[in-house]
């Protein structure tokens, strides 16, 4: 489907389930992606199947210059997919100024089959963020300002308002994120 500015549209249906989604944020050299990598290895390994999403606020080509998919895409082409014997991908365009549920309701079509997304970054989204912080990144975690996170993860020693889970044990890590996901 596409809009009346020709852009792709992924319609939404009304009754498709809601994949519980957790935000993973913190600094930058925090550990995010070495988190979110060590959660999905768990969670996998106890059998659940989770899809991942990395936020970014740079802007970057995601396809690879110069190859057939990406001079698809400048060509004008509303949408552009990859379909390969290991790999499916889709590069949709979408305003910068677009609804991030809309956006994010996207994710959900496409990963409905997940029992959890996990977002790695996103601290303005509206949905449940755990900080993972490490004292020698910064002297303060962003939960000393930001009320929205809901847990701060670490091994380093922090008293803090927001609940703190220790980092070590990523088996009882991967269970209480999904937990939190889940209330």
């Amino acid at each position: 489907m596409t809009d009346t500015d020709g852009r792709l549209r992924l319609a939404v249906p009304r009754t498709i389930r809601q994949v519980p989604r957790i935000h993973i944020v913190g600094r930058k050299n925090s550990g995010k992606t070495t988190l979110v990598c060590d959660l999905v290895r768990e969670l996998t390994r106890q059998g659940h199947k989770v899809a991942t999403i990395k936020h970014t606020h740079h802007h970057h080509e995601l396809d690879t210059p110069g190859k057939d998919s990406h001079k698809h895409r400048k060509s004008g082409a509303a949408g552009v997919g990859i379909l390969s014997s290991q790999m499916t991908a889709a590069f949709v365009p979408g305003p910068r100024d677009e609804d991030e549920k809309l956006r994010y309701d996207r994710f959900n079509v496409m990963f409905n089959d997940c029992d959890l997304m996990l977002v790695e970054g996103d601290l303005s989204t509206s949905a449940r963020k755990v900080e993972v912080w490490r004292n020698a990144v910064s002297d303060a975690p962003y939960a000393t300002s930001e009320r929205s996170i809901a847990v701060v993860v670490t091994d380093d020693p922090l008293e803090s308002a927001t609940e703190v889970w220790p980092r070590a044990d990523i088996a009882e890590l991967a269970r209480r994120v999904l937990a939190l996901s889940q209330s």
